[in-house]
């Protein structure tokens, strides 16, 4: 069976966003957790989905350009990323979402779905997140690892990653990598 694995970046303190809606600590969003040899689809929530195609798509139609998000120009990591990105299926969970214009993107309607998806051959499977579609599939048991990149900083106000998760959950450490920036890469398995 294919591994569904998170990949989330957090601060210290477990928020994945400040309070103005996103993450200003992250200079790049083409960290893949060590996962793009792994890997073959990728899922998103309905929450993340409109920014991430936004995002993704300018770097694909104008990799020399500032981005319109950020004024900033796209890294060539995260250009590396968008081309991979574009040649993997994406698979994104809404009840409402019914178009994309991101390429080989479809749609799950339910956590049943993505758990026969879970059943069908390939590679793992990357859930980009967001924080609430993360905390709905770890209460459904349907996340196997977390792989995340904490961020040497207390955010205070914001969107706390595991917040809406009701239920106790172990996990066992499986690697940690100290990393530029006095970041962490944590790995685990759902235990």
């Amino acid at each position: 069976m294919r591994k569904l694995i998170a990949g989330m970046k957090i601060s210290a303190d477990g928020k994945m966003e400040g309070p103005e809606g996103y993450a200003d600590w992250v200079d790049a969003w083409s960290e893949d957790y060590g996962l793009t040899a792994q890997i073959d689809a990728c899922v998103l929530g309905s929450g993340m989905y409109p920014g991430y195609e936004q995002y993704w798509t300018a770097i694909r139609n104008a990799p020399d350009a500032a981005l319109p998000m950020t004024g900033k120009l796209p890294t060539p990591a995260e250009v590396a990323w968008g081309r991979f990105a574009a040649r993997t299926p994406h698979y994104v969970l809404s009840r409402t979402l019914d178009t994309a214009n991101w390429p080989l993107t479809r749609f799950l309607r339910d956590v049943a779905e993505l758990a026969a998806l879970k059943q069908q051959p390939g590679k793992d499977i990357y859930l980009m997140g967001g924080a609430r579609i993360t905390a709905s599939l770890i209460e459904a048991g349907l996340v196997d690892e977390l792989r995340l990149i904490v961020y040497p900083l207390i955010a205070g106000e914001g969107k706390a990653l595991f917040a809406s998760v009701r239920q106790r959950r172990g996990l066992e450490l499986r690697k940690t990598e100290t990393l530029h920036g006095g970041r962490l890469g944590l790995t685990y398995a759902m235990a």
